[in-house]
């Protein structure tokens, strides 16, 4: 029986090759076995982003923040999905957390 990781590197063989709905099922298959596995979500959030369902992909972002708040990449990832949804306020304040904690990784 597969475990998370290897639903999540058979996600990214996909993202790779621009599968991105095949991509977002082993993900999903990720979370579903491991529902807190972070780079699952992360890569849920990239590739539901990719295939422009930036509804599901704002909702999986949200959830890698909830999990690795600290994360810079992850307030990053946000920012610009609230971007292109036309949701500026909101993408000004995941790129500007996103600023904080790397600026705060670099001291």
């Amino acid at each position: 029986m597969a475990d998370a990781r290897t639903h999540y590197l058979k996600g990214l063989e996909h993202f790779v090759a621009q599968r991105y709905d095949a991509a977002a099922a082993c993900y999903r298959q990720a979370l579903e076995l491991e529902p807190d596995y972070a780079l699952g979500w992360n890569g849920l959030t990239m590739a539901l982003q990719r295939k422009g369902d930036l509804d599901g992909a704002l909702e999986a972002g949200r959830r890698l923040v909830e999990l690795e708040p600290d994360e810079p990449l992850a307030h990053t990832s946000l920012s610009i999905i609230y971007q292109q949804k036309g949701m500026v306020p909101e993408a000004e304040e995941e790129k500007a957390v996103a600023m904080r904690l790397q600026m705060k990784r670099q001291r």
